[in-house]
């Protein structure tokens, strides 16, 4: 054969590439044992390097040819560190450095390169360190791939301060070394350093770029991270499919769907490779702009879908009020022979909650230990306690918390006590409220539901209590806070919000919507509304929660057949949900709103979350 004709000859080795099947490395070995060539400890070395690097498949088959080898050489078996340190594997990475000492070899800078990375691997701190001290007696702490690679392991084990220290310690901070740093601190949320970092460099290639978005998106800096992208366009930096996850996030972040459209667009007309993380991120992104058709469009295109992929659909079926469907695409995952996960999981449940499956959703929990040999995390118990709580089964929901098998977290006891306020259970939501607070000291949205409870129950001395207590401990709640998207372009309101360059026209138009919904029987809940106000006043603060001014400010520039989409930092409270539904079947109009806990797609005087929420 062709390929036997090229082996006879020293260089033809690098012909070996990802498409050589095992059958032809076979044949091939076979032809350099029986030519003498392998004798060669060099051309023995290439070899085992050729079949470790090209296809990581056939890694198994290059170690066996490596133990063959009498006299194996410092590259042969830095390839052999190399591709386990990327692999699934990183710890064997250390079999093969035991090998180098073994043999009388020296270390060299690419042996600690690619040990280094095999510790930001492996997450664990001890080796690290220890690797750290190795190349230092070694002498190869001065050598730039070495030092980033130091900065990228301690900023994957979480660790800001021996980044820094690293950092400090290189004479010349050359541009490979100050990307690193930048990525480091981006990403462990130290986004002002990162900045200066990203301003002072000479030159910044696209990783830079990338590193200083992702950052900002990172950091909850969505609108920042696009004002980068869009400079790093006018800079006329090559953008590449890295680049467009962070963006994708900010606009996800911002509920941005105009923009997240363009991005999209972006990614098409520059033909980036839709990669299983790049898709993934428009999945997610479509999902939490509230566009369902938009996810499974890009979805069922994707040419290749992993795990990941298809829970990120699910959860955005869920959150999306679609829970029969999110349990039907399960089923199909199963059927396509891809195993689920911890993730998966979260969704799954989510999907029996928001539909009120209880029993199925035990089914499927029971599942995670008897059929796949997944640990329940907390996550998945917060997601059991909330079906249960929403179903109106509380005692269950007390039972359950009561009976796991580790301590109980602040997630839990939420999931109750917003259950307690749906089913109006004083009692219950006391206990509830107490244990989360016992929890998070701080947690302004245990206070303000527990007093939601007592304003319900007609209970101020309870509602009294509650506000003296938040005051003597210094809490406070978080305002309201609405964006909308026009045109590409996010606003941003307040709740009583008066900043925005259209507030005269907003006011007349909260104005017309009150008139017009009175007329259809709209009364305002005050209930649930602030507790430190005078109950004459109640209605008028109402009026001014923040997503009824996005409301306002949708129907004036908002198109009557495009859906207005507000994103909120709190959760809807009953009369502003009430309000959407009126307002949706009195203007005809569709109305999307993300809040802090799930979607709201209001049409024609209904919601997707059938009041399950």
């Amino acid at each position: 054969m062709s390929s036997l004709k090229i082996i006879a000859k020293h260089p033809s080795i690098s012909q070996i590439d990802s498409s050589t099947t095992l059958r032809e490395l076979r044949q091939i070995h076979a032809h350099l044992l029986l030519n003498g060539l392998l004798a060669d400890p060099h051309l023995s070395g290439q070899f085992v390097a050729a079949i470790a690097l090209r296809n990581p498949d056939n890694l198994d088959y290059s170690g066996r040819v490596l133990d063959r080898c009498e006299h194996p050489t410092l590259f042969s078996l830095n390839s052999m560190i190399r591709v386990h340190s990327r692999s699934p594997t990183p710890q064997k990475s250390f079999h093969f450095y035991d090998r180098i000492l073994r043999r009388g070899l020296s270390p060299d800078n690419y042996t600690f390169s690619f040990l280094v990375r095999a510790c930001a691997q492996l997450l664990a701190r001890g080796v690290g360190e220890a690797v750290h001290g190795a190349l230092v007696r070694q002498g190869f702490e001065s050598d730039p791939h070495v030092q980033s690679g130091l900065i990228n392991m301690y900023a994957e084990m979480g660790s800001l301060e021996s980044c820094r220290r690293v950092f400090g310690g290189i004479l010349d901070h050359d541009v490979v070394c100050r990307t690193a740093m930048l990525s480091a601190s981006a990403k462990l949320g130290d986004v002002a350093f990162a900045k200066k970092l990203f301003d002072e460099m000479p030159e910044r290639d696209t990783v830079a770029w990338n590193a200083m978005i992702a950052g900002y998106a990172q950091c909850g800096e969505p609108r920042q991270a696009l004002n980068l992208f869009h400079e790093m366009q006018v800079e006329g930096v090559k953008v590449n499919e890295p680049s467009m996850v962070p963006v994708l996030s900010a606009c996800t972040q911002l509920g941005a769907l105009d923009q997240g459209r363009w991005a999209h667009a972006y990614i098409e007309k520059n033909r980036l490779r839709m990669t299983l993380t790049l898709g993934t991120a428009l999945i997610d992104m479509y999902a939490k702009c509230g566009d369902m058709d938009k996810v499974m469009e890009v979805f069922w295109g994707m040419k290749e879908r992993n795990v990941y992929t298809w829970s990120s659909a699910m959860n955005g079926l869920a959150m999306n009020g679609a829970g029969k469907e999110c349990l039907e695409l399960f089923s199909l995952m199963k059927e396509d022979g891809v195993l689920p996960n911890e993730v998966t999981f979260v969704s799954v449940l989510r999907g029996c909650s928001v539909v009120g499956l209880v029993e199925e959703g035990c089914k499927h929990f029971a599942s995670m230990t008897g059929l796949y040999g997944i640990q329940p995390e907390l996550e998945h118990y917060g997601c059991m306690v909330d079906l249960y709580g929403r179903a109106g089964r509380l005692n269950e929901a007390l039972k359950f918390i009561n009976d796991m098998p580790v301590e109980p977290h602040a997630g839990a006891w939420g999931a109750l006590l917003n259950a307690c306020k749906i089913h109006k259970n004083m009692e219950i939501g006391e206990l509830a409220s107490r244990k989360m607070l016992e929890l998070e000291a701080k947690s302004h949205g245990a206070y303000v539901l527990l007093s939601n409870i007592y304003a319900e129950s007609k209970s101020w001395e309870g509602v009294s209590h509650v506000r003296q207590v938040m005051k003597s401990r210094g809490v406070k709640k978080l305002p309201g806070c609405s964006v909308v998207e026009v045109d590409g372009e996010v606003h941003e309101f307040f709740v009583g919000d008066n900043s925005h360059q259209m507030y005269n026209e907003i006011k007349v138009m909260l104005g017309e919507i009150f008139r017009r919904l009175r007329l259809s029987g709209y009364m305002a809940d005050t209930n649930p509304v602030l507790f430190d106000i005078e109950e004459e006043e109640k209605e008028n603060a109402l009026s001014l929660h923040s997503e009824k001014i996005a409301t306002a400010f949708g129907l004036i520039r908002l198109k009557k057949d495009i859906p207005i989409r507000i994103v909120k930092n709190l959760r809807i409270c009953w009369d502003c949900h009430d309000f959407m539904k009126m307002v949706s079947q009195t203007f005809d109009r569709e109305i999307v709103v993300r809040d802090n806990n799930r979607f709201h797609h209001f049409r024609g005087g209904g919601c997707s979350c059938r009041d399950y929420w």
